[in-house]
């Protein structure tokens, strides 16, 4: 079943005494490319997320937020702490300078609040080895999240997909009933053409059926139609296979809009052109929601 490429993923858990929540977000993209958020002290295991990440997705820009969310009161760890050494060198800096420049205005408890640095809350101390067991867990529950939402998307898509392939099959059936009657119509335009010029003179009936035969072979379709077939086919087999297919489908794209595309030149029929431009908009459409697959 084919996947979209966007879609969002969430799972949380406990580590350490507190809450461990991970957000996975996919978007467009022709490569694999993973973007890692998380706590500085837990920077050593950013690798090890991609290479976890690369391992369930082979195709678009993926977002992987990793946070910590606080519990006050919990353990205790998290009770926000005065820096009393700092504290003390602050106040002792202000007074000197209030001294040394006569300065007015007192050292409150507000100016003590608004010091960097002073009052914090200490950061969690986790091994980052011993975390990613954990990490990992939680990362994968996230990732099935994503990979679920994309695959109904996909369903979505491939719904899509195989009305404008029917749409597309139709519009060769019409191509192909035009076959046969192109040749001959051209052989009455032919004829009609050379007794307006000649009147009641003779000509070579022998020449105008090679020159019919002539052109039937310079604008034959078969072979195009056979391979457009064909490749229409393998794109509805893309479709069912279990791997990801994106970029497999725009080499697909390319072949077939080659094929209508010499259709299109070899035929000089009003009927043929138009049902080439119905095949090539439908084409276009397909190409766009491609541009969406995994």
């Amino acid at each position: 079943m084919i996947r979209s490429m966007t879609g969002y993923g969430r799972s949380e858990s406990v580590l350490s005494g507190k809450k461990l929540i991970i957000e996975v977000k996919s978007l467009n993209h022709k490569n694999l490319e993973s973007g890692v958020r998380l706590p500085f002290f837990l920077s050593p295991l950013e690798v090890a997320v991609k290479k976890r990440v690369g391992e369930r997705i082979s195709r678009g820009r993926l977002e992987i937020n990793i946070r910590i969310d606080s519990d006050p009161g919990a353990n205790g760890t998290d009770k926000p702490e005065v820096n009393l050494p700092l504290v003390t060198s602050y106040y002792a800096l202000l007074t000197n300078l209030k001294e040394k420049f006569n300065l007015s205005g007192e050292i409150t408890l507000d100016t003590i609040v608004n010091l960097k640095g002073g009052i914090y809350i200490p950061e969690l101390e986790i091994d980052p080895e011993e975390a990613w067991d954990t990490i990992r867990a939680v990362l994968d529950d996230s990732l099935d999240s994503l990979i679920c939402m994309k695959e109904m998307e996909g369903r979505l898509l491939y719904e899509d997909f195989i009305a404008r392939l029917d749409t597309i099959g139709s519009h060769i059936e019409k191509i192909e009933a035009r076959i046969p009657q192109v040749a001959s119509e051209y052989q009455e335009r032919l004829l009609e053409r050379i007794r307006e010029l000649t009147e009641s003179m003779d000509y070579d009936k022998s020449r105008i059926i090679q020159e019919v035969a002539i052109m039937a072979e310079k604008s034959d379709i078969t072979e195009e139609i056979v391979r457009l077939k064909s490749h229409m086919k393998q794109f509805e087999e893309l479709l069912d296979s279990e791997i990801a297919i994106g970029r497999k489908m725009d080499f697909m794209f390319q072949e077939m809009h080659r094929e209508i595309n010499t259709i299109g030149s070899k035929s000089s029929d009003l009927t043929i052109s138009g049902n080439v431009i119905e095949i090539k908009t439908e084409l276009a459409k397909l190409r766009e929601q491609a541009q969406n697959i995994e």
